[in-house]
């Protein structure tokens, strides 16, 4: 339901009489989900609310200019570029802004958001594209201008609606890495893992064969990593098994390498370590299966491994291949900005298992990988070890408690077979209530897919990577709920109220569940009326929180509490006062003999006077 609501209807109400005083109750917080993280303050925001172009921003080509409160820039035809940068360099970030076509040629002109463009906006760069036709089926884009000054565009999808012209769209993309996500008016419509990122990379914009204006920017940096829990509306991640192993013989190379290319958004592989500690990639604790020879995996010299051919039992079409060292495919490996998840099979020593996290360690892999096992011996020493890998625990069945059993080995997913997952799926919602992930294996049936999908689990392994790509692109995605909205109505924003007022907070909500509001962190309950006498002088501040199926949204005021000799009368006739104190201070306030009334009040404090208010009448004292 998008139309706004009312909680409640006043904003200030003069109260020249007061009657009992209440203390506000401190707030009760529930605790946060593991999985839930702060969304961080912004690296960078512009309204435009100044004349000419902002510090930082740097015209490239085309016309840019600043007027009425935005940022306008003019391509006038379909060869132009026309690019302003600016910005930090950051490797994970969301870049929003309000966007606008003023003007266009024809529908299939363009606004873009530069996501990795040199300072000078030279090729290559890398952009999200809207077109004014964004209902298009390459309405919106991630494209790539390349070095050779033509595009590469790697991913198209249709907006929900047109942007038109004449209409403010509210644009965002989040990028970790060289994945990243296009969000149109706050709904999700296309993801890519194919971006490739600079060490220097800045920001920028784009138009081309428009006019177009832009309006509140905002960068926000980003953890490394995102909650692996899906969104409301979100399909599960896909998790090439082995690699892309139902076509390509399993955990070499080849198969890990097309696992991204298929668009897995994880590479699954196994590691074992040799006899002279080499971690090689197999999932087995013998070669014989695999390779051309025999013999178990911790028994074997690497040196004999690398010799093995590891293609043929497959099909004679990959004769040759080999068993990679694990060095090999971290060297190697372009992922196409897959994660790793990386299983090291059991028995391993605590020496071997750090051996594999120095490796991931050394090359900057941690943030991509999550390490799983069922060996829990391993799971212990990795976390010992370097605390800021995350974790992934391996089940064939399910255990009696799953997220203590998570809990204990601190990780972050929950990994079991769905054949036992399936006969118990309310395990999913209690892992998920924890902020635990459940990504589930080996499932190649595309009715299992579904089943997985409707049962709610984050991810999906599969030997069949690049079909469940296929599966997932042509099942419609479920509407992203519309992010939330809240607002404080009224003009109690800045307000200076005296003590005979009253404070009665009303506020408005798009696509909102709940709402709770704090004032000074204290809750207030709806409809609630603070009376201005029960607070301190000074500044305080109101917070509202709106939460729904599309995330959370904030609005905050402050407003002053001023002392003045008439609000200490509205103070003095309140209920609780001994009629002798209260006659003593209205002679010394007529006077306006501060420190008397400030002395009188303290003197009196639970003892003619309660203490709140005794607290109340010296500190305004004190202020005058």
């Amino acid at each position: 339901m998008n139309t706004p609501k009312r909680l409640s209807s006043c904003l200030v109400a003069a109260a020249l009489l007061a009657t009992a005083l209440l203390p506000l109750a401190p707030a009760n917080a529930a605790p946060a989900s593991p999985d839930q993280q702060v969304e961080p303050a912004p690296a960078y925001t512009q309204d435009f609310s100044g004349t000419g172009l902002p510090d930082g921003f740097t015209a490239v080509e085309g016309t840019w200019k600043v007027e009425n409160g935005r940022l306008y820039g003019t391509s006038t035809s379909s060869n132009q570029l026309s690019r302003i940068t600016f910005g930090p360099h950051l490797a994970n970030y969301r870049l929003e802004a309000t966007v606008r076509f003023e003007n266009v040629l024809n529908a299939a002109r363009w606004s873009a958001l530069a996501l990795d463009m040199k300072p000078d906006g030279s090729v290559p760069y890398w952009i999200a594209t809207m077109r004014s036709g964004s209902t298009a089926t390459n309405g919106l884009e991630f494209a790539e201008r390349n070095a050779s000054n033509a595009w590469n565009v790697t991913n198209t999808a249709a907006a929900p609606s047109d942007a038109g012209t004449g209409k403010d769209v509210r644009v965002s993309v989040e990028v970790r890495g060289k994945k990243a996500a296009w969000f149109f008016n706050g709904q999700k419509v296309m993801e890519t893992n194919r971006l490739i990122r600079t060490d220097n990379g800045v920001l920028g914009l784009v138009a081309n064969g428009a006019t177009v204006s832009y309006d509140d920017i905002k960068v926000t940096e980003l953890p490394a990593t995102e909650s692996l829990l899906i969104k409301p509306g979100e399909k599960p991640a896909v998790i090439a098994h082995r690699g892309l192993s139902s076509v390509i013989p399993e955990n070499t190379l080849q198969a890990l390498l097309s696992g991204g290319r298929a668009g897995a958004d994880w590479i699954e592989m196994d590691v074992n370590t040799t006899q002279d500690g080499v971690p090689v990639v197999i999932h087995d604790n013998t070669v014989d299966r695999v390779t051309s020879g025999t013999g178990d995996v911790s028994t074997l010299s690497s040196g004999y491994i690398a010799g093995l051919e590891a293609g043929s039992w497959f099909s004679p079409a990959y004769a040759g291949a080999k068993v990679p060292t694990l060095a090999e495919f971290l060297d190697q490996t372009n992922t196409e900005g897959a994660g790793l998840l990386l299983e090291i099979k059991g028995p391993e020593t605590r020496s071997e298992v750090q051996r594999v996290v120095d490796m991931l360690k050394e090359r900057g892999m941690l943030a991509q990988t999550i390490l799983q096992s069922f060996d829990t011996n391993v799971l212990s020493y990795a976390r010992e070890y370097e605390p800021s890998l995350r974790l992934g625990l391996l089940r064939g069945a399910l255990d009696a408690d799953v997220v203590a059993a998570a809990k204990q080995f601190g990780a972050v997913t929950y990994n079991p077979s769905w054949s036992a997952l399936a006969a118990r799926p309310d395990a999913i919602k209690e892992l998920h209530q924890a902020g635990i992930a459940v990504m589930p294996y080996t499932v190649d049936s595309p009715q299992q897919w579904k089943d997985m999908t409707e049962a709610g689990v984050d991810g999906i392994i599969t030997n069949r990577a690049g079909a469940l790509v296929g599966f997932q692109s042509a099942t419609p995605t479920a509407p992203t709920p519309e992010a939330p909205s809240v607002r404080f109505a009224g003009k109690l924003e800045g307000a200076t109220l005296s003590r005979g007022d009253t404070v009665t907070p009303a506020v408005e909500t798009t696509n909102a569940d709940n709402v709770t509001i704090q004032l000074d962190g204290h809750t207030v309950a709806e409809g609630d009326a603070v009376k201005a006498l029960t607070l301190a002088a000074g500044q305080h501040t109101l917070i509202a929180t709106a939460s729904g199926p599309g995330g959370e949204a904030t609005a905050s005021i402050t407003f002053t509490v001023q002392a003045s000799k008439s609000g200490l009368y509205v103070v003095l006739i309140s209920d609780g006062i001994a009629s002798k104190v209260r006659d003593k201070l209205m002679k010394n306030v007529d006077r306006e003999r501060w420190a008397d009334v400030e002395a009188d009040a303290k003197a009196a404090s639970g003892n003619g006077i309660p203490a709140e208010l005794a607290a109340i009448i010296a500190s305004d004292a004190a202020a005058l």
